[in-house]
């Protein structure tokens, strides 16, 4: 009995392989066959690919990606520490003024 071996494809591999039946107009059955796929996993490209496919029109301006939203967060902690540390200083040098020291 052989172990058959999972073969990976790429992102652009499954958008070529999509594009020979949407575009081309390929039967699903023979670009399996073709490129040794089962058709369940083709459909399930096809699902994925139309379910992300308004990311490919979105615009760049009004997504935020994880690391805009952790830096967005980090400047806003940066800036209330900033803030606490004026307020400190501020409390010091009065204390400093009210018993004579300069």
């Amino acid at each position: 009995m052989e172990k058959k071996t999972r073969r990976q494809f790429s992102p652009e591999e499954k958008v070529r392989i999509l594009r020979l039946h949407l575009l081309e107009g390929q039967p699903v059955s023979g670009i399996c066959e073709k490129e040794g796929l089962h058709p369940t996993l083709f459909y399930q490209w096809q699902r994925t690919f139309f379910e992300n496919g308004a990311a490919a029109f979105s615009s760049p301006r009004t997504k935020t990606s994880g690391s805009e939203e952790k830096i967005e967060a980090l400047q806003d902690k940066l800036q209330r520490k900033d803030e606490v540390i004026a307020e400190i200083m501020e409390d010091f040098i009065r204390a400093k003024k009210e018993l004579g020291e300069s």
